[in-house]
């Protein structure tokens, strides 16, 4: 087997998919060694093509118009809504959004905060900034 093989046939993989987010499982067809992915994943985070948002998780990357730096294609609320969607863990919107479009508030929200069905420890993320999750509330509930 050549030199960079692997992460030739892991390139292809993640150019041929239209999902933005990967998960380090999807990428058991290409290869079932682990560790032999894990190197394979971590030359292509080097070499600009995808980010580590988490642990385990990879999302497409592209270079930025006005820093110049390597960044993930979508937004990082985005991101996250679909690596919470691949882990199988339903999600909404937060109350902060909730209140926003109901004309409630007027405060914009961030977007760095998504509602959670069940407990969830992982952090995603990407450059210092996290998303943050709050369990979803029940519309009857009273503050």
């Amino acid at each position: 087997m050549r030199t960079g093989c692997l992460e030739e046939k892991i390139q292809n993989y993640i150019d041929r998919k239209r999902r933005l987010v990967f998960l380090r499982v999807d990428f058991e067809e290409v290869c079932p060694d682990y560790d032999q992915v894990g190197r394979a994943l971590k030359k292509l985070v080097k070499k600009g093509k995808l980010v580590k948002v988490g642990y385990g998780l990879y999302a497409k990357a592209k270079r930025s118009s006005v820093s110049g730096k390597i960044i993930p294609r979508a937004p990082l609320s985005e991101i996250g809504r679909e690596c919470l969607r691949r882990l199988k863990v339903q999600t909404a919107q937060s109350q902060a959004e909730r209140e926003y479009n109901q004309g409630i508030s007027t405060q914009v929200p961030t977007g760095r905060v998504i509602a959670v069905k069940g407990r969830i420890t992982r952090k995603i993320g990407y450059n210092g900034i996290i998303l943050f999750f709050e369990p979803i509330r029940s519309q009857h509930s009273y503050r």
